[in-house]
């Protein structure tokens, strides 16, 4: 009898056990879903010529790291992130392009429908400076009206090589009502810097009632953590979301 009540002794602490297991996997997963969820969505996309640093620049901004040999970009390249912004989880949708000629019109298909762009220049090479313009004429004329565009001078951390000073930079930026900021992919100078303040402009333009949330093609989409609260998990979701993260 005593080894009869053990068997069944045992079984039931496998049957808590196992129960535990599940409401321990259930719970994470909905930890999860609320790291995952978020208010915002907003899709970039990083301009420039040929061997700029836009590849690694989103590189160090999505994986923190440096990858000095890097292949021509074919097409385009796509990386995300989560930040945040005014205590609401905004995540990026980033598309690199391709920055040789031939792959121009592929690169005017991704301008539709974003919401921000990186306009990238290497200091150390002129040439690619003296074509912003043509970079600039083309993201505005394919792109939406309100779309964020930062200029960013890359490599200062070259600066024994730099062909074009940082006043020529912040003039051009001027002149033409963009952001401006020098990054250095490879020692991640302002690289988060960048891409937040670009976010952040959005996000004000958002709050100021200048961008239709409701029309993804702004490349604005509205989040989970927008649901209404009574639309079940999802909006308990949101507003876990919403405070840091909840539990998680």
């Amino acid at each position: 009898m005593d080894v009869g009540f053990l068997k069944v002794d045992g079984w039931q602490e496998l049957s808590c056990r196992c129960q535990l297991f599940c409401v321990f996997i259930y719970v994470t997963s909905i930890c999860s879903i609320i790291k995952m969820s978020y208010a915002y969505l907003f899709k970039y996309i990083i301009i420039g010529d040929t061997g700029v640093g836009k590849s690694c620049l989103l590189l160090q901004f999505t994986d923190k790291r440096f990858q000095p040999v890097h292949d021509l970009t074919i097409g385009v390249e796509f990386g995300a992130r989560m930040i945040t912004i005014d205590n609401k989880q905004i995540k990026l949708q980033i598309w690199d392009t391709a920055g040789q000629e031939a792959f121009r019109s592929i690169t005017r298909s991704y301008y539709r429908g974003a919401a921000g762009a990186l306009l990238v220049y290497d200091i150390t090479r002129r040439e690619t400076f003296n074509h912003l313009t043509q970079w600039l004429e083309d993201a505005r004329q394919h792109s939406n009206s309100n779309m964020v565009i930062m200029l960013i001078g890359n490599k200062s951390d070259l600066e024994s090589r730099r062909e074009v000073k940082r006043e020529e930079g912040e003039a051009f930026a001027r002149e033409h009502g963009l952001i401006y900021m020098e990054t250095s992919a490879k020692t991640a100078a302002n690289v988060e810097e960048a891409f937040i303040n670009t976010a952040r402009e959005i996000y004000e333009k958002i709050q100021e009632g200048v961008f239709d949330v409701h029309n993804e093609a702004n490349g604005i989409k509205i989040g989970p953590q927008h649901a209404p609260s009574g639309a079940g998990l999802t909006g308990n979701q949101g507003a876990a979301g919403g405070q840091g993260g909840g539990c998680c």
